[in-house]
């Protein structure tokens, strides 16, 4: 199917479809006249590339991975168990950042508890003691 229908099917705009394929990650045939042909297998590619990136992998960890997944039509998996270090780190890197977030979320509280008690009485209106200048 050309590309329009195979956007159409997958969901996935024109646009990341020569993404995916700029990436390494979709490969569909030419036809002739310069036109990608895609198939049922791309779209089960293009299926397992958004389960990927869903995930929080970035499209270069994709490419690497990709081809030792298998798709069962419901789920995404490592078709060997050698590929688990490399989702484990994924998944450390992850988890830092919700961590990171977290922290931020946090401190974004204390400062929004620290609020003083004037400011909510008189919405709009600022009680900040201006900061002398140093120059």
């Amino acid at each position: 199917m050309r590309m329009g229908e195979f956007s159409r099917r997958t969901g996935v705009s024109q646009r990341l479809l020569r993404y995916y394929e700029e990436q390494g990650l979709l490969a569909p045939a030419r036809r002739p006249s310069g036109y990608r042909e895609y198939t049922e297998e791309d779209a089960a590619t293009v299926r397992g590339i958004r389960v990927l990136l869903a995930a929080g992998l970035s499209t270069a960890t994709i490419a690497e991975l990709l081809p030792c997944m298998v798709d069962d039509g419901g789920t995404l998996a490592p078709a060997c168990s050698s590929l688990l270090p490399d989702l484990t780190k994924e998944r450390d890197r992850i988890d830092e950042a919700v961590a990171g977030l977290l922290a931020a979320r946090s401190r974004l509280d204390e400062i929004i508890d620290a609020t003083v008690p004037e400011a909510l009485a008189e919405p709009g209106t600022c009680h900040a003691t201006p900061v002398p200048s140093t120059s």
